[in-house]
């Protein structure tokens, strides 16, 4: 073939290549962009890795009418706690790509799950895609009345003269309820027994009744047992005091030198299945921040001690993987695994 012929041949190539490219790519932008005017289509199956009652039900029961009204379709809410919200987050991470299945997950499932379990069926950063942070906050180390100390120190004191009397209840395995205390443990050479249970709502009745005599849980749960006098509170696990809790000193300020820089904060978020068309991503995400925004859904979060966070989707992911690198070091110093 003459050098010309072949120049003339690999040049046409060329542009049809490019001319194709061009025209695959604004397929593509063009589905993208239908499919988040399309959406929603149908109602929109919204699980909660919790029990009805617990800090996650109340953020999207709080939310579901401003969603509704906003999205044009019924939010259905469907409570799965099994195994530590495991379940219900793998169930969100096997379904349809099209924005009509989310997850109200929190930090166990997704920062910490793949530390805890050697066979987790899903990978919380591969096979999901984070929409928006919802809440984030502290949890309330809390101790039944009867418990003999007011305070971290005393606590301690009491944990290591009785190694093994005392037990403590965690929302669930590999929730933050459960690691917070078990980083306790590890930090100042302590021990108690871990019960955990499924959600919140059972977990802290146990410890009201004294079958359990410590519990670190979001404020949501803590405060109305604090008001009647059931529980005491002996820290917060920020770094600064909480707000609604003000005269709670931190576990930081307990004097003790390895607890100086602690702090395990309690936060979820809302995903939906990879592969999911980042058009429809955001309309979710801008359907999910206008409910935080609305008066009274701040107002009854902020009631039930809950901090609204919002945002971007990127913000949710950074906080995974900034979480997931932090914990994975103390879960493996702990010991803790679940199957």
């Amino acid at each position: 073939m003459k050098q010309p012929q072949r120049k003339h041949i690999l040049r046409r190539a060329a542009i049809l290549l490019i001319a194709g490219y061009a025209i695959n790519t604004g397929v593509t932008a063009t589905f993208a962009q239908s499919a988040g005017q399309n959406f929603p289509s149908k109602p929109i199956r919204w699980v909660v890795v919790a029990p009805a009652g617990s800090s996650l039900d109340v953020i999207a029961r709080s939310m579901q009418g401003n969603l509704q009204n906003t999205l044009g379709q019924p939010i259905v809410i469907d409570n799965r706690p099994q195994a530590g919200g495991t379940v219900g987050t793998n169930e969100v991470a096997k379904s349809a790509p099209d924005g009509h299945t989310w997850v109200l997950s929190y930090n166990g499932p997704l920062a910490y799950g793949p530390h805890l379990y050697p066979r987790l069926p899903y990978s919380p950063q591969k096979d999901l895609l984070p929409v928006m942070v919802t809440s984030s906050q502290p949890n309330v180390i809390a101790a039944t009345a009867s418990f003999p100390a007011s305070n971290v120190k005393e606590m301690l004191a009491a944990l290591r003269a009785k190694p093994g009397q005392y037990n403590y209840a965690s929302v669930g395995n590999g929730s933050s309820s459960h690691l917070t205390m078990e980083y306790l443990k590890l930090l100042s050479g302590s021990y108690a027994v871990h019960i955990p249970f499924n959600g919140s709502p059972p977990a802290m009745l146990a410890t009201v009744a004294g079958d359990t005599q410590l519990i670190a849980t979001v404020p949501t749960v803590v405060l109305p047992q604090l008001k009647a006098g059931r529980i005491k509170a002996l820290a917060v696990t920020s770094r600064q005091r909480y707000a609604l809790l003000p005269d709670v000193p931190t576990v930081a300020e307990s004097g003790i030198a390895e607890l100086k820089n602690f702090e395990a904060l309690a936060w979820n978020g809302v995903l939906v299945p990879a592969g999911t068309p980042r058009a429809v991503v955001e309309r979710i995400n801008a359907a999910l921040n206008a409910a935080l925004a609305d008066p009274q859904v701040k107002e009854r979060l902020a009631s039930a001690g809950l901090d609204a966070v919002g945002g971007a989707p990127e913000q949710l992911a950074k906080l995974i993987a900034d979480e997931s690198a932090k914990w994975a070091p103390i879960i493996q110093r702990s010991g803790a695994k679940l199957d």
